[in-house]
């Protein structure tokens, strides 16, 4: 059983910068497909980004892509969400989230396909 904790958020104006981090522990790391969820008030959990147990293979979603960049390192059980020109509209508790059981090279996208998740870190953008 994976045991995940985030950290690095904040409070941040938009335009700016802030890098989530979160380490693993439990069985071994890159058995894992890692992914980075978050949900705002009100709304329901959705996927942000993920990362394929070799770390080869990267996945976004639309409302971030070309603004984040998720990566891991499997040497310090760590994967790490870096995000740049933060909107305010990316205002959310953002989560960590391990998937066991996929190929090497594969992103699961869904949330049902997760099977361990962190406390969250809030992350919130002022205009």
């Amino acid at each position: 059983q994976a045991q995940l904790v985030e950290s690095g958020g904040g409070l941040v104006q938009a335009g700016g910068s802030l890098r989530l981090s979160c380490a693993a522990s439990g069985r071994t790391f890159n058995s894992y497909s890692m992914g980075w969820f978050r949900q705002a008030p009100g709304k329901e959990r959705e996927f942000a980004a993920g990362i394929s147990r070799s770390g080869g293979s990267t996945y976004y979603a639309d409302s971030v892509k070309g603004r984040f960049t998720i990566s891991r390192d499997n040497a310090l059980n760590t994967v790490s969400l870096q995000m740049n020109r933060l909107k305010p509209e990316d205002t959310a508790v953002y989560y960590c989230a391990a998937a066991m059981g996929f190929s090497n090279d594969y992103v699961p996208g869904s949330r049902g396909s997760y099977d361990y998740w962190g406390q969250g870190t809030q992350v919130t953008v002022s205009s």
